[in-house]
Order: C-alpha cells, then sequence, then structure tokens
C-alpha cells in the first residue's frame, strides 16, 4: 500500500431496469442505483467510499478510475457522471453493456477499458451493497495473502445465512476453501458481502471459463471445474463471479477472505432502503458530521437522532409533533408524541415542512410539500408529492415485508386528515379517503 507507482480502479455493477422490479414505483423515472440514501445516490456511497470526500476513513490511494457497469441507457447517468467526477476529482465513466453478461462476465467484456491505466487492483462491488467498505484494510489483507482476489464476508445468523453466498475459509490463512450460492442446507454462517479486490489475473480466470464453456464436448474427460461449468444452462457469454469463478477456484490457493466486523445490508427492497439510509446517517457521525442536522425548536426545527436535510429545504422551525391523540377510518389511535424530527430521516431538495409537522424513520424525496402537523413515519415520499394538514403516512417498520413500509410514488396527492396505513400508491394519483395494508394502482 505503500507503493506511490501502484494504482487501483473501481467496478461497480449497477444493473439495468430489468432488475430494477424490486423497487417498482420507486425506479419508474430513476434508475435504483440512483435512489438517494442518506442524502446521496446509492451508488454515490460506494464511490465516496473508494475516494476520500465523505469517508475518510476509509481511501483507496491512487484511485485510477472508478466504472459504473450496467446495462441502463447511459443519458440516465450521464449528468449524475459528469457532476460526481467534477467533484470528486477522479475520473468516473459509465460503461453500458450490449446484454447482460454476469457479474464476472461484465468484468471481462470491458477488460480494456479497466486496464487502461495498468491498475495493480482492481475493487469490484455491487451496488445495492450497505457498508462501511473498510476497503484499505481489504486491500492491505489482500496484499499481505499473495492471492488473485480476496472476498469481504461477514458473519449472519444460521437463519439468515442460505439467502447469500455461503462459504468456508481457513481460519489461520483465510484462504477460501469452499463457496455455494445460496444453497438448501445450511454450509457456513459466513457469507459473502459482495465486495472483491482482485489482481488483474482475474481476467485470465474468466477467460478459461469462456474457453471451457466453447468446448466441453468430451465431459467424460472433464475435470469436476468443467463438470459444474457443463451443468449449466445459461448463454455461453454469461459468466457469473460466484458459481463460474469462486466455486471452482475454493481451495486452490487463489481466493481469500477478509472478514468486517461493521455492519453489513443487501438493500433486496424499498423497506431496505429505510434501513440502509439510517446507518449511513449513523457512519456521519464520524465521517461527515457537518452533513447531519441539528436544531433545539427555537430558530431550528427540532431535530433528534440523524437526520439529513438538504440546505434548499424549507423545514418549518415548529416542524413536530403535537401531543395529542386522533381518531381516523383505519380503526387505528393516533398518538402524536416525542415533539421531533427524527431519529433517521432524509430530506431532500426543495422539501417544504409546515409547522407542527413529524417525520421519523423516513425519506423524502425532491419538491415534496408538507402540510401543517401531517405525520410520516416509516415511510418513502416520492418526488413531488404533497402532503395535506394533520395527514398520516406510517407503517410497522418491517423492512423485509411486502407492507412493512409506505410508500408514495412519485406526485401522489394526500389531502387532509387522509391517513395511509402499510400502503403502496403508484405515482400520480390522489387519496381523499384512508386506506390501509392496500395497493392504489
Amino acid at each position: 500500500m505503500e507503493n506511490t507507482e501502484s494504482k487501483a480502479v473501481a467496478v461497480i455493477l449497477v444493473g439495468g431496469p430489468t432488475k430494477g422490479t424490486r423497487f417498482r414505483i420507486l425506479s419508474f423515472n430513476t434508475p435504483e442505483p440512483l435512489f438517494p440514501l442518506a442524502g446521496q445516490p446509492m451508488v454515490g456511497h460506494l464511490i465516496n467510499s473508494c475516494k476520500r470526500v465523505f469517508f475518510f476513513t476509509w481511501t483507496i490511494p491512487n484511485l485510477a478510475q472508478v466504472f459504473l457497469v450496467g446495462f441502463y441507457e447511459e443519458r440516465e447517468f450521464a449528468i449524475y457522471v459528469s457532476s460526481i467526477s467534477n467533484e470528486l476529482k477522479v475520473p468516473v465513466r459509465y460503461l453500458k453493456e450490449d446484454k447482460p453478461h454476469g457479474s464476472g462476465g461484465s468484468l471481462f467484456y470491458f477488460r480494456d477499458q479497466i486496464m487502461e491505466e495498468s491498475p495493480s487492483h482492481i475493487f469490484m462491488l455491487n451496488h445495492d451493497v450497505c457498508c462501511s467498505f473498510p476497503l484499505p484494510n481489504m486491500l492491505e489483507a489482500h496484499m499481505s495473502y499473495g492471492g488473485m482476489g480476496t472476498i469481504l464476508v461477514i458473519k449472519v445468523s444460521a437463519e439468515s445465512a442460505n439467502q447469500f453466498g455461503e462459504l468456508v475459509a481457513d481460519p489461520i490463512t483465510k484462504e477460501l476453501l469452499h463457496y455455494t450460492e445460496k444453497p438448501e442446507t445450511f454450509v457456513s454462517d459466513l457469507i459473502n458481502c459482495g465486495v472483491y479486490v482482485f489482481t488483474p489475473q482475474i481476467f485470465s480466470a474468466i477467460q478459461e471459463v469462456y474457453l471451457h464453456m466453447e468446448d466441453r464436448a468430451d465431459i467424460s474427460r472433464a475435470s469436476s471445474f468443467e463438470l459444474q461449468l457443463a451443468t449449466r444452462s445459461l448463454p455461453i457469454d454469461y459468466v457469473r463471479l460466484d458459481q463460474d469463478i469462486l466455486s471452482p477456484l475454493a481451495g486452490k490457493k487463489q481466493l481469500y477472505t477478509y472478514e468486517t466486523m461493521d455492519f453489513w445490508e443487501q438493500i433486496k427492497t424499498p423497506g431496505m432502503s429505510i434501513k440502509c439510509s439510517a446507518l449511513y446517517l449513523a457512519q456521519f457521525r464520524c465521517s461527515s458530521p457537518h452533513l447531519l442536522a441539528n436544531g433545539d425548536g427555537n430558530k431550528k426545527a427540532m431535530v433528534v437522532g440523524d437526520v439529513y436535510i438538504h440546505p434548499s429545504a424549507k423545514v418549518h422551525p415548529t416542524a413536530k409533533g403535537i401531543g395529542n391523540k386522533l381518531s381516523f377510518g383505519c380503526g387505528s389511535i393516533i398518538s402524536y408524541i416525542d415533539e421531533q424530527i427524527g431519529p433517521n430521516v432524509s430530506i431532500s431538495a426543495n422539501v417544504r415542512v409546515a409547522a407542527g409537522a413529524r417525520l421519523v424513520n423516513c425519506i423524502v424525496l425532491d419538491d415534496v410539500d408538507i402540510k401543517e402537523n401531517a405525520v410520516i413515519m416509516y415511510a418513502i415520499v416520492g418526488w413531488k408529492s404533497s402532503l395535506g394538514r394533520w395527514s398520516r403516512v406510517q407503517a410497522d417498520g418491517e423492512y423485509n415485508t411486502k407492507f412493512g413500509i409506505t410508500i408514495l410514488g412519485e406526485a401522489v396527492s394526500v389531502e387532509d386528515e387522509v391517513v395511509v396505513i402499510n400502503s403502496i400508491v403508484l405515482p400520480n394519483k390522489m387519496l381523499n379517503v384512508s386506506v390501509q395494508e392496500e395497493i392504489i394502482l
């Protein structure tokens, strides 16, 4: 890491619109990787972890370029790529695939561009990962191992492990001994975090997979590596990093692991975006305290816990709960307590929050208008939406369930005194009656 001549590049896999179904109404007009968490695009947290801007604790020295690889249209990333490149003073480029090539295939498809600066190391990250990204520590461990690649791993509960790639590593050397993707039976509580560092040798490994896929006629003489490839039914130019690279090369002293003891989540659902926004807000306490709002209810609104408020947002100094109870048509009694904005609130550009409003555990997107005494809890409020006086948008906060959070799509209007509980509302709808556990099409 002290060699000033060595360079690193980062490759962030952003997928494409066919992969955005998890976000549904939130990805109609905005690619999922650009959805804001804690006031920054989802992919921005990864980019900033690669370059010293906000997360000064975790930086990669001599970062040459950052590549966003996916099959969204280039115009959808053009403005953001230009903006972040200027901000970080590091080239950030979007590389569009002609079609999905798989995680390994995507890397290989753009190998010439990735190797333009002759980097000694290549970081590879999945855009839907939320963690502290200990990349320098990971790189240092990788260089000490002397292998082709190092995988960021974490221990999880045995009950949840089979939702991810499970692996076995040597407790002393940290070598990857066994890898299996989402197994039906329990293998290990150690899982793949979707963050890697490789040497350029990774391209030779991927090329070998391609060669085996092109020439598998003599199965009887195939090695175990070839047999795994022979059973696939995917296109010949589609290479999965996990099944086609990690699994066959496990136990061959080429791949190693680095375990993180910090937070890690995969953003599988819109609900998880609220949880991950909270994690990033908490990280700001150490990395970027200037991004967190403050206020005591006098000249500024009462702020409790970790809250981000965009500089252009207008929040009334008395934005808070009002300490009484009201009964609404969904059979619920609403209790207004803890007079405050926060914790875990992200308020985007040009949002207007009127007097007496209360916001807790929510993401409010650009140009939203929140009227007097409205309440938002465990919800995402879409761009250009409006909430009437004494309205309430709330959910239970079960992040991974269908109705665990309430989602208002773009330009949704909730009229005065209407309550929306555990519901999903598609864009451009007007609600003049209260709803609970409904999808408003």
